[in-house]
């Protein structure tokens, strides 16, 4: 990993990281080869295995890399305080915006497709992406439903983040994923994602009194 590489070679690590994630993405993880990232980074052999000790840790930390830059857009997303729904929308869009962009998809695919062959792999992807995400979702929904905006005291804050999660997702990531070079415009993530909150609204949203 980077962070086992000497101060000399981490700029040298990350034009590992560079070219990897170009080649993984484009090949997939098992047509790809350390020959193949070698020669795209332009470093040496003993450059390359001085900080990742074979492909599946160059792999690793390609996923490491990638997710956290995902989640820390939606990090980003300021709430819109004492109003759920709008809160959602923003986090949905944004969400949305970047697992369905061409990077987000060919991600998705490399570690999903190698699954059964290096479960370890698609297990890191999961953890760093996809249930990143819910946990931060998950903070959202606690404070909405601290001060009385959802009831989530049916399913629970976590189960109720997996379900708008998976609202999001739907339909729109599937026909993404089954439609090669095919990106969701503007305008369907938005109606997606307006889709998304108004069901889980119509399920968890607290009704105030006029």
């Amino acid at each position: 990993m980077v962070e086992n590489c000497t101060k000399e070679k981490k700029d040298k690590a990350q034009t590992v990281l560079d070219a990897a994630t170009e080649i993984f993405l484009s090949h997939g993880f098992s047509a790809a080869t350390t020959d193949m990232i070698q020669k795209k980074a332009g470093v040496s052999k003993a450059t390359m295995y001085g900080c990742y000790a074979n492909k599946e840790a160059i792999f690793a930390a390609v996923i490491e890399r990638e997710c956290q830059a995902m989640i820390s857009v939606v990090k980003d997303v300021a709430p819109t305080p004492d109003n759920i729904a709008q809160t959602l929308t923003a986090i949905g869009t944004s969400y949305l915006t970047i697992i369905l962009s061409e990077t987000g998809i060919a991600l998705f695919r490399v570690a999903v497709g190698d699954a059964p062959r290096f479960p370890s792999l698609a297990r890191a992807f999961y953890l760093s992406g996809p249930k990143a995400m819910t946990n931060v979702l998950a903070d959202h929904l606690a404070e909405a439903a601290k001060d009385g905006q959802l009831n989530l005291q049916t399913v629970g804050i976590d189960h109720a983040a997996g379900l708008f999660i998976s609202l999001l997702r739907g339909e729109l990531q599937m026909d993404t994923l089954t439609h090669p070079g095919a990106t969701p415009s503007a305008a369907q993530i938005d109606y997606h994602v307006g889709l998304a909150v108004t069901t889980f609204m119509a399920a968890f949203g607290v009704k105030t009194a006029t």
